[in-house]
């Protein structure tokens, strides 16, 4: 800490907090201004004389597919290339730390903000947000990852206590950030505004000290989300370096010193931890800004993240002989991107009706008709009704755009349904009866319901927030000049109701119960056998793959549990290029699920020609079947045999294998609390109390389920039934079975 002793208290204090809405504050010889900037799909950089939130307007910036699109393409390769052209434009245009990726898991589709969010499955979010975190600190700028942490609903953000039992936090809403931080190294990672089990989290000491800093070695900054911070110095206290934006209230911080409530060590460390951020970031604005290349790399990633649900009779692509009905004003008026803290200005807009026109100019489309069928305030117009129902009934074919409006989902509030807007199902069953053939294209943040409507459709097509080049992408995955290759990062329920959030969702009084605990997603869905309209993981292509030749092989040692490759074949048996997103899944048997029936553990992305065949091999560690043990605070793995599947969805697997394990070999200590089933199920314990059994003869003639029903009594009850059991003999007995377990650790037979 070599010039921060030398700094005074109030110049310390002062480090604590932003110097305005995007910056942070400079220490005269020591700290520069950091610049901030939203950013988790475009930078939202404010001009010099931007308003005070910066929500009314940003400097022009590539807009990339939102992380609902990003994720969807199952590509960490492609995500990385967008992150380095964030990091590229941030730093040209000054930006030291990106606000972003956002982190959060879906937990249910009503969450407004889903369309910042990758997925409901962690595997997925951290390879993802991992990429796009590689690519930006590549360019010498900043990421910071958020929102730091169980932020899975917009309802009552501010104050909401998000309740979640220790295991589900751990297996469910803490890994993608623990695998992104030991990884990644962000410079820094954002608070969230809910509490978690009562405590804010921009001063829990546990989340922010202890875990982030104590158990995962995060050495970056802190930042809350803006305007997160409760109350000043219990957060300073607990690990928050840096409250955004400014309150003004650094004074606080430095009575607490002088009160002595806070160490005046504690701001030291932040200022460190600002210098080491500040040697990490080195922007460049006379960098040219590459809008050009940025935004056919945008195209690039709205295309793949596109996922085909539909397509009977082979409708798509699109037949180059077939004159189009073009319905629906988001074909001409596209919603790219949500609404809130990371809207972009982008440079330019794609919109798929000028790309069906370049489409019939370049002779891929024969002739196009386009009629609106609808306003996007959702006010009632009977004319646009019949101007397009009368292009459907003249064309071929009729494409279809329907979505949710920007009031649907945004930052800040939940949506209450996962249904389309009424007029849009209606103006598809008028459109239906007078068309041969109806493609659906989507456009939403969130999942929204296809069930009800779907049969009126021979194909739909998941569009999502696809980002400026959005438009394009679609025309090019309608006419075939790619083939389609997203998949679902989440599962598309029949009904809302299926849910596993249904009745917990989003909470009263302030309290969300994640009642639903690590079964979330398709971990639910898929456990239960509850019928889907789509399960986690699909996506049809133009072409087919076939799997084959799976083996699970042992590649070494993983903290002393095992490492294995699964390894196998994919095959294009169809006859178009085309790219198949294989995903690796494991479970274990059980007769009553105390964990999900398979989880998803590994993936990858395989572009491939007709009749072309890539041998895939994807790692497999011992912590990848582990599950979280609240009583020992451990990850813990069972000696057993696990299952291991292959395939192209959570409901499509092609292979099947397995791997035994012999287990972390972890035995627990035993007290005189722990029940006789437990004591006679320990590895060490177990013995001898059989033998203690052994010398009361009268237990053989106690019925069965008496004895049954004993194996949940604490051993140290048995003093109470006149056997001649003491509480010293009880003493003596944990002690020497804990010397034995002590003995056994030593010897390297167990852990413990």
């Amino acid at each position: 800490m070599s010039n921060a002793p030398h700094l005074d208290l109030a110049a310390k204090a002062s480090a604590t907090s932003g110097s305005d809405t995007w910056h942070s504050t400079g220490v005269e010889g020591v700290l520069r201004p950091l610049h901030l900037s939203d950013g988790p799909h475009g930078l939202r950089q404010q001009p010099e004389d931007g308003d005070h939130l910066g929500l009314g307007s940003s400097v022009p910036a590539t807009c990339f597919p939102p992380a609902v699109g990003l994720g969807s393409t199952w590509n960490p390769d492609l995500v990385r290339r967008v992150g380095r052209a964030l990091g590229a434009e941030a730093s040209s245009l000054g930006v030291d730390v990106v606000l972003g990726p956002g982190m959060n898991i879906k937990r249910s589709p009503l969450c407004g903000r889903n369309f910042e969010y990758v997925s409901e499955d962690p595997h997925v979010t951290a390879r993802i947000a991992a990429a796009l975190v590689k690519g930006i600190q590549s360019e010498g700028v900043g990421a910071c990852v958020k929102h730091f942490a169980a932020n899975n609903q917009e309802t009552d953000r501010h104050r909401v206590s998000a309740e979640v039992d220790e295991r589900t936090l751990r297996e469910i809403y803490l890994p993608a950030f623990e695998e992104v931080i030991r990884t990644t190294e962000p410079a820094m990672v954002m608070s969230s505004y809910n509490r978690l089990n009562g405590v804010y989290t921009s001063q829990d000491p546990w989340l922010l000290t202890d875990l982030l800093r104590g158990e995962w070695g995060f050495e970056g900054v802190v930042v809350s989300d803006w305007g997160a911070v409760v109350d000043r110095v219990a957060a300073v206290r607990a690990g928050l370096d840096l409250e955004m934006p400014p309150s003004r209230t650094d004074h606080l911080i430095v009575e607490a010193v002088e009160r002595g409530e806070l160490d005046e060590s504690v701001l030291d460390t932040v200022v460190e931890r600002f210098k080491r951020v500040q040697e990490r970031v080195t922007t460049d604005t006379s960098r040219p800004l590459e809008h050009g290349a940025n935004d056919a790399l945008a195209r690039e990633a709205a295309r793949e993240a596109l996922v085909l649900l539909k397509n009977d009779g082979g409708v798509l692509p699109l037949a180059a002989d077939r004159s189009l009905a073009v319905v629906g004003e988001f074909a001409r008026t596209p919603r790219y991107q949500g609404g809130g803290s990371s809207h972009v200005a982008p440079t330019r807009v794609h919109s798929a009706l000028e790309e069906f026109g370049a489409a019939v100019e370049a002779g891929s489309l024969k002739s196009v008709r386009f009629a609106a069928g609808f306003t996007l305030d959702g006010t009632d117009d009977p004319t646009l009704v019949e101007d397009a129902v009368a292009a459907a009934r003249e064309a071929d074919t009729t494409v279809l755009f329907l979505g949710l409006p920007d009031s649907a989902e945004s930052e800040g509030y939940d949506r209450t349904t996962i249904g389309l807007p009424a007029r849009q199902l209606g103006l598809l069953a008028k459109v239906r009866e007078v068309s041969d053939q109806v493609v659906v294209v989507l456009s939403n943040g969130g999942v929204v319901s296809v069930a009800e409507w779907q049969e009126q459709a021979d194909a739909v097509l998941e569009g999502w927030l696809l980002g400026q080049a959005g438009g394009a992408a679609v025309v090019d995955v309608l006419t075939g000049a790619v083939s389609p290759s997203g998949r679902l990062t989440e599962t598309i329920p029949v009904r809302l109701s299926d849910h596993a959030t249904y009745l917990n969702f989003p909470g009263e009084n302030s309290v969300v119960r994640h009642g639903e605990g690590v079964f979330v997603g398709y971990r639910h869905f898929d456990t239960l056998d509850v019928p889907v309209a789509y399960p986690f993981g699909y996506g049809l292509t133009y072409t087919s793959f076939a799997y084959s030749g799976l083996e699970v092989s042992p590649s070494g040692e993983s903290d002393g549990e095992g490492a294995w490759t699964v390894s196998f074949t994919v095959t294009n048996t169809g006859d178009r290029a085309g790219q198949e997103v294989a995903q690796l899944y494991t479970g274990v048997e059980q007769d009553h699920p105390t964990r999900p029936v398979r989880e998803l553990r590994g993936f990858a992305k395989v572009a491939l020609e007709p009749g072309e065949s890539v041998r895939v091999g994807l790692p497999l560690t011992g912590r990848d079947l582990s599950v979280w043990d609240s009583r020992d605070g451990r990850w813990s793995l069972a000696a057993g045999t696990y299952t291991v599947s292959v395939g192209a969805s959570s409901r499509d697997l092609r292979l099947l294998g397995e791997v035994t394990t012999a287990g972390d070999r972890y035995v627990r200590k035993l007290t005189k609390r722990c029940t006789i089933g437990e004591w006679r199920a320990h590895h060490i314990g177990g013995p001898v109390v059989a033998e203690l059994l052994a010398a009361f003869p009268d237990l053989d003639d106690v019925p069965g389920d008496l004895l049954e029903m004993a194996r949940s009594l604490p051993i140290v009850n048995l003093r109470s039934f006149g056997l001649g059991v003491t509480e010293e003999m009880l003493d003596l007995l944990v002690d020497d079975i804990e010397a034995r377990r002590q003995a056994a650790i030593e010897r390297g037979e167990i852990t413990g």
